[in-house]
């Protein structure tokens, strides 16, 4: 009997679609080198994919920037469960411990929520709700375009402005980040 090629390696499909790239990440003053699949995510798909112009339709910069709200994101903990937490309901194992209050979150979740917030702020309504759609929730661009209510293609080049604005929040472009003192009286 003959076997199917797709059943003989399942793996084949998504290695062939990875792009593994290695990368140090930070968390509470530690560093990691980690492995990560850049294709993953709209903005890996965006970075990737060349224009009429020949050039990326983000930039490294603007991939950094949304790749720092969503690792911000996650910290966080700010993406919706989809799960629920059986342990409350009875068992043959009684619950030990007090229940675990939901607005106990650790200091490094407390502070990268905060950060999200900065980020949003500075960011602007309306281009803020295509981040967190694109960036965090990794919603891709043409399902972003028909929630939103845009013409097709439309999204990408509101995406790039936003993907601007946040790097320069963030500092990621050269004397982008400047805060504005307000007049003394």
């Amino acid at each position: 009997m003959t076997e199917n090629k797709r059943t003989a390696d399942p793996d084949s499909f998504a290695a062939a679609h990875r792009l593994t790239a290695r990368k140090r990440i930070a968390l509470d003053g530690a560093a990691a080198d980690v492995c990560v699949n850049e294709g993953e995510t709209p903005l890996g798909w965006l970075r990737r994919r060349k224009g009429l112009n020949g050039k990326p339709l983000i930039d490294e910069t603007q991939f950094e920037a949304g790749e720092k709200l969503r690792r911000d994101f996650t910290i966080g903990q700010l993406t919706p469960r989809v799960t629920v937490d059986w342990s409350a309901i009875g068992g043959s194992q009684p619950r030990r411990g007090a229940v675990r209050d939901p607005a106990a979150i650790a200091d490094h979740a407390l502070a990268a929520r905060n950060r999200v917030a900065r980020a949003m702020a500075a960011v602007g309504p309306g281009l803020s709700d295509l981040l967190i759609a694109v960036c965090c929730h990794l919603e891709g661009m043409e399902a972003a375009e028909r929630r939103f209510g845009w013409p097709q293609r439309a999204g990408k080049i509101v995406l790039a402005i936003a993907l601007d604005r946040l790097a320069a929040h963030y500092g990621l472009r050269a004397g982008a980040k400047r805060k504005a003192k307000a007049p003394l009286r």
